[in-house]
């Protein structure tokens, strides 16, 4: 039974929504129910002590919905969101942020697979190319692509070190006839767009195959960072 009278129940229905559904022996919110939010937003699924906690779904005013764990009243575990712009979140989720694995799939087809933080691109992951099919492979820092990684396109692949997205520094393009190419990406100043730089690709040898270990430059020493 609960304690709550009929104005309690006003006075929750005011800042929570309109709710249907199992509730615990102090009138809290719990089990299964759905809540009509004042603001037109719709949670359906699991309570716990008042609060989302289990599995549930929420539909957002601008057209977003998540699918997925709650807990303690946040994103938590594993779960769904589908954006606005038609853009998509598959994987964990830490305290309402993307954290943890998931694959994201962009408005325009590429997808990124891989680790997360706070939202960001963070760690080891893959990004694909939707209109190329080339990929990127490799580490990120806070959404941008950082330290060692590959570029692998139809024909080639470029290995080396990356800095800010762009690659940088000691490096080596490898071309499936069965030769590599040897050099290091520079930052130049060109004339023409002052004060703009541009990276030119400064070429040192041919050989044939060999093998690469991420964090190395072509002769096996650890790559410098830049």
């Amino acid at each position: 039974m609960s304690d709550l009278g009929s104005d309690d129940f006003d006075e929750e229905r005011s800042k929570l929504g309109e709710y249907e559904g199992e509730r615990n022996e102090a009138g809290e919110r719990h089990g299964a129910g759905k809540a009509v939010l004042p603001n037109g937003e719709v949670y359906q699924g699991r309570y716990e002590y008042g609060g989302r906690h289990g599995q549930g779904t929420y539909y957002f005013k601008n057209g977003a919905r998540y699918v997925g764990d709650y807990y303690q009243n946040k994103k938590h575990g594993r779960g769904t969101f589908y954006y606005p712009d038609g853009s998509r979140y598959e994987g964990s989720w830490v305290e309402d942020l993307r954290k943890g694995h998931g694959v994201y799939t962009y408005p325009n087809g590429d997808t990124y697979d891989g680790e997360w933080l706070d939202h960001m691109r963070h760690g080891q992951g893959l990004y694909r190319y939707t209109d190329t099919g080339s990929l990127y492979k490799g580490s990120w820092v806070n959404g941008t692509m950082e330290s060692a990684g590959e570029y692998i396109h139809s024909n080639h692949r470029y290995r080396g070190n990356f800095v800010d997205s762009n690659p940088r520094g000691a490096g080596k393009y490898v071309f499936y006839t069965g030769c590599e190419q040897h050099g290091e990406y520079h930052e130049t100043v060109t004339a023409f767009c002052l004060p703009c730089s541009i990276l030119k690709w400064i070429p040192k040898c041919i050989t044939g195959l060999t093998l690469w270990t991420p964090g190395q430059d072509a002769s096996g020493e650890p790559s410098q960072s830049y």
